[in-house]
């Protein structure tokens, strides 16, 4: 058990999963406050760190999907603390299906591969919290900051007086940005991007890939990066839409954010949703014009 790569910051420790946390892995962090043990999320690798995580008295989640939720198993009689957006998909399978937008046949191929692989099982015991939450360490304490986008109840955790900053899914890969579920949000991410920074951290932990950051230069210059695929993709479609008209269901096919030909149960979905978010913004600044209803060129 103890040989799970981790490294501490004061009483915070950071336990890294396969590849740095890369999906479907993730890192996980816990605070040994003087009076709560606490454990953010829980991922893949939670399985796997025994006692560090077991005697863990609370979980306090950044946000919910799957990959953050597959140790709650190991944790039963702990309580589980929720921003209150995504309370729903933490409470049921019905309020994941509906923060996730996943039709009925990928609901239940999703349930079952999630069972399998994730350990899931909803928390219908789980608690909301809001906006600035706090919990007492007894000689420190833990603020939430909510950063909506990915998801509707994205928040990042804060960790004083050690100043680690848990990010979550802002993390930072090359990939960019994800907001593709039914409750997710471009415009919301964007604003979330902007305030990232003024979060008085030292050390900024990520769920997947980059791990640990405890230089602020390399912080904001990836940060800078993550952002950047925003516009990328702005320009990407702008060229997908140059000369030919097309619809929805037409660049849907062609992949924004996912390579040609890439497939999977949510794929598509998550392609509209993105690719809807971006044209709004496109039409609104008047990039982009409908040729007729439906049917998209470049301006």
């Amino acid at each position: 058990m103890s040989e799970v790569q981790n490294v501490s910051f004061g009483r915070v420790s950071v336990y890294f999963g396969a590849k740095s946390g890369k999906y479907p892995d993730g890192n996980q962090v816990l605070v040994r406050g003087a009076d709560t043990r606490v454990a953010f999320d829980t991922p893949l690798v939670s399985n796997h760190i025994g006692e560090a995580l077991t005697s863990s008295e609370l979980v306090v989640m950044g946000h919910v999907h799957e990959d953050h939720m597959a140790g709650l198993h190991l944790l039963p009689h702990a309580p589980v603390h929720v921003h209150e957006a995504d309370l729903p998909a933490a409470r049921s399978w019905e309020g994941f299906v509906a923060a996730m937008g996943l039709d009925a046949q990928t609901s239940a191929s999703s349930l079952a591969m999630f069972q399998r692989d994730f350990h899931y099982a909803p928390r219908p015991d789980a608690v909301g919290y809001a906006d600035g939450a706090s919990w007492d360490l007894g000689d420190g304490k833990i603020t939430a900051f909510h950063m909506p986008g990915h998801t509707a109840g994205h928040c990042v955790l804060l960790v004083e007086p050690e100043g680690v900053a848990f990010i979550g899914d802002i993390d930072l890969t090359g990939f960019g940005p994800y907001y593709g579920d039914a409750g997710s949000s471009l415009t919301q991410f964007r604003k979330t991007l902007a305030r990232l920074p003024e979060i008085p951290a030292q050390v900024w932990v990520t769920s997947h890939h980059r791990g640990v950051y405890d230089d602020r230069e390399r912080f904001l210059a990836d940060l800078a990066a993550f952002v950047g695929k925003l516009d990328a993709r702005d320009e990407k479609l702008l060229g997908m839409l140059a000369g030919t008209p097309k619809t929805l269901a037409q660049l849907v096919r062609e992949r924004l954010i996912y390579p040609p030909g890439h497939e999977g149960v949510w794929v598509d979905k998550a392609e509209e949703r993105t690719i809807s978010r971006h044209l709004e913004e496109l039409v609104a600044a008047g990039r982009v014009r409908e040729a007729k209803p439906g049917l998209y060129l470049a301006a």
